[in-house]
């Protein structure tokens, strides 16, 4: 059930979909995959109708369908619902639907038109559009800069004392001098720090250890829809302080991000899903056009990276994380 009182912090995978080999929604699949992640001791919440369910492809209609499997599924666990669209008037109507259905945040995706460029205006016209349709807590989607969907800092504490359902940022700058930046500011550690404590959330799943130890509150991302386990366990060290297990954490974890991460970087949950079916935990890799299946070469890459961290052995039998 929705909360208003959910604080975003922790580890929050980013859940993949799974389809018919018509393209059509793999609902029994999809509750297998949530029942997998919720297994998983010490995740914080799930998020869905994000990047990793293939949001871009699912209808409105699809996406609601997608929130009351998942919501019939997780239990007491809290549901990030994604808010991506290319116009405010559609984000307030996704908002508001998500609130319905038992969402517990939304992720808010910067609308396409930014790519074009924005003002701190325009930034805020679109989040409070969405604060007003729905009183849920709001995570902001940091994009990179260098694409003009990301938001300048100065537009981030606009944001933060303008919008007060806005109480974290996922945080996918690609920046490591702008990360940290962000970090102190929005978390009250620098003097240009804003009013109010804002969680900084990584999704820079390519080198999240170094993500991890500027302090971020946890970390949001895709690739935790199979490493779930090593991301909590990885979080933990990082928060207790144990540098070297947290390297010995981050060693296993390597090959798999560079497996995930690799380019074309649109075909991440393409391959993340390749992984599943390796592990045993999904029937089928099917990603919708214009997604392809990835080739057997690439497959076979993601098999390498899964034994080198440990998760399969040579034979394909899976490991415990």
């Amino acid at each position: 059930m929705a909360t208003n009182n959910f604080t975003p912090t922790g580890v929050i995978p980013a859940a993949l979909l799974p389809f018919q080999d018509d393209l059509a929604i793999d609902e029994a699949g999809f509750r297998a995959h949530l029942r997998d992640l919720t297994s998983v001791e010490g995740i914080t919440a799930i998020t869905i109708n994000a990047h990793a369910t293939e949001v871009a492809s699912c209808s409105f209609a699809e996406q609601e369908r997608v929130l009351a499997v998942a919501a019939e599924t997780v239990g007491a666990v809290p549901l990030v619902h994604g808010v991506y669209a290319e116009g405010s008037l559609e984000a307030a109507r996704i908002a508001a639907m998500a609130q319905r259905g038992g969402a517990s945040a939304l992720l808010v995706f910067p609308p396409g038109p930014f790519t074009l460029g924005q003002s701190p205006a325009m930034a805020a016209a679109h989040l409070r559009r969405i604060a007003d349709a729905s009183d849920l807590p709001l995570i902001l989607f940091q994009y990179p800069l260098a694409g003009r969907q990301g938001y300048p800092l100065d537009t981030l504490l606009r944001l933060i004392e303008e919008i007060p359902t806005l109480c974290a940022i996922k945080d996918w700058c690609n920046d490591p001098r702008l990360h940290e930046r962000q970090i102190r500011a929005l978390q009250g550690g620098a003097p240009q720090g804003g009013a109010r404590r804002i969680s900084v959330l990584s999704t820079h799943s390519s080198w999240l250890l170094a993500s991890l130890v500027l302090g971020c509150d946890g970390l949001l991302s895709g690739s935790g829809s199979v490493i779930a386990g090593l991301h909590v366990a990885l979080f933990r060290a990082v928060q207790a302080g144990d540098l070297r297990g947290a390297q010995a954490l981050a060693d296993r974890i390597w090959p798999v991000s560079e497996a995930f991460y690799a380019e074309p970087f649109v075909d991440m949950h393409n391959r993340m899903k390749q992984a599943l079916v390796l592990l045993g935990r999904m029937e089928r890799a099917v990603v919708r056009p214009p997604l392809v299946k990835i080739e057997p070469a690439e497959i076979a890459g993601i098999r390498a990276a899964l034994i080198a961290a440990g998760l399969m052995d040579a034979s394909g039998r899976r490991l415990a994380a």
